[in-house]
């Protein structure tokens, strides 16, 4: 099969790989479609993500879905020529964090394109069948690699504890801010506004159901959420760009009792927060790592139709053009929100 690898920073190519073999509770899956993710692009860029070294030739890629095309023998609810989605975390289901159901943070997490293990720019994988989750007829392959990132979306929603009546606000209008923005409003919040500095970003959240935009660049975040809520401030803020005046800005547009959910990794990793303030209004604060139990009702909310996925891409490239997906999606990032390498199909 053929096998996109990272050869060195920046560079890929390819390499002629044995199909593998799916074990007795693994299934074989035919790639069809692989999100590019920010992940991928700052290995790509770098080389690393804190103590996670990329050592070539490495497999990028873990936004994906394909075909099955085999089961192991122990496998019963996928058969040969279901479509799935695949969630890429493997985790060990044995320390306190998988059996109390927060897997996401299992610290013996096996997830692909996470140094050393290989991910999904390849032609087949074999995956647990039980992180397999078959695609309704009406969603295609294409939205099923994007589960991923909606994941991320509905489960920083759920931490913010998302409920009607509420007005919310998103930082960032990159992939994450807008699948958490489709999330919010597929989940009844019928006032969510979007915060960038990018008008072609802004556009688009505008386009796939954002109330209203705020250009960072051309207003104050903060006069204008005041203005647009009658100076009360809103109820839930999820901050996807991990910048440090978004985060400031998200402790002052926050109403009193409000809630900030941090998403967005910054290049320092470090914010400073007016804690004063935060502590005058007694804002509470929550994070989100990945996900977890959210893969069957994010493909039900694009099923349903009630989140665009196919909305958010805004580039494809054909897997023989992947240098270029990945060197575009770095140099043109103004107008790529989201590209998605086509694997086949």
């Amino acid at each position: 099969m053929k096998t996109a690898v990272m050869t060195g920073i920046g560079q890929m190519a390819f390499e002629d790989r044995p199909v593998p073999v799916p074990g007795p509770h693994e299934v074989l899956v035919r790639i069809e479609n692989v999100g590019i993710c920010g992940s991928d692009l700052h290995y790509f860029e770098t080389g690393r993500i804190g103590d996670y070294i990329v050592e070539p030739p490495f497999v990028l890629g873990h936004e994906a879905a394909g075909t099955v095309t085999e089961v192991g023998d122990q496998v019963t609810h996928l058969v040969p020529g279901d479509r799935v989605a695949l969630e890429p975390g493997i985790t060990c289901g044995k320390c306190e964090f998988c059996k109390s159901g927060k897997y996401n943070l299992c610290p013996d997490v096996v997830f692909f394109a996470t140094p050393p293990i290989d991910g999904t720019f390849q032609e087949y994988v074999t995956h647990p069948a039980d992180l397999c989750f078959k695609l309704p007829d009406n969603v295609s392959t294409l939205e099923g690699a994007l589960i991923e990132p909606l994941a991320v979306g509905f489960h920083a929603a759920r931490q913010g504890g998302a409920q009607l009546g509420q007005i919310a606000v998103v930082f960032g209008s990159g992939c994450i801010g807008l699948v958490s923005m489709m999330a919010l409003k597929a989940m009844g919040l019928a006032e969510v506004y979007v915060v960038d500095v990018l008008d072609t970003r802004l556009a688009k959240a505008a386009e796939l159901g954002a109330t209203g935009v705020i250009n960072g660049m051309n207003a104050n975040p903060v006069d204008e959420v005041n203005r647009l809520t009658g100076g009360r401030g809103c109820d839930l803020v999820i901050e996807t760009s991990g910048t440090g005046i978004a985060a400031d800005q998200a402790v002052r547009i926050a109403r009193k009792g409000g809630t900030i959910v941090m998403v967005g990794y910054g290049a320092s990793g470090t914010v400073t927060l007016p804690m004063s303030l935060a502590l005058d209004k007694e804002l509470r604060f929550e994070t989100v790592f990945r996900y977890r139990h959210i893969y069957p009702l994010a493909i039900q909310a694009v099923a349903d139709g009630r989140v665009n996925l196919k909305g958010i891409v805004t580039h494809t490239f054909a897997f023989d053009d992947v240098q270029q997906a990945m060197d575009a999606s770095i140099s043109d990032k103004a107008t790529i929100v989201k590209a998605v390498v086509e694997i086949g199909g």
